[in-house]
């Protein structure tokens, strides 16, 4: 049987290449809202970070979503993804 390729994707805030279902994605789609992307399917523009508190951290401190997104990024995405990594961390 062949072995499927795994698709990599990068942290914006490590920059590390790790495989796309242990990622985080932020999309903005094409009205401009930007949401959490759990499953990895909306349409849009995505971003991937790690679901590590120090890489939100550093994306939150240098402005790194508002970077690629050309836009301001509302708060509540920040506290909903330090709610996500919170609880991942939590059942690990």
């Amino acid at each position: 049987m062949k072995r499927r390729k795994v698709p990599l994707r990068m942290c914006i805030s490590c920059k590390e290449m790790k495989p796309k279902k242990e990622l985080l994605r932020i999309v903005k789609n094409s009205e401009g809202k930007i949401n959490i992307d759990l499953n990895g399917k909306l349409p849009g523009r995505g971003a991937y970070i790690c679901h590590n508190p120090q890489c939100l951290e550093k994306a939150i401190k240098h402005k790194l979503f508002e970077r690629i997104f050309q836009q301001k990024v509302d708060k509540e995405i920040y506290v909903r993804l330090t709610d996500i990594l919170t609880e991942n961390d939590e059942d690990i």
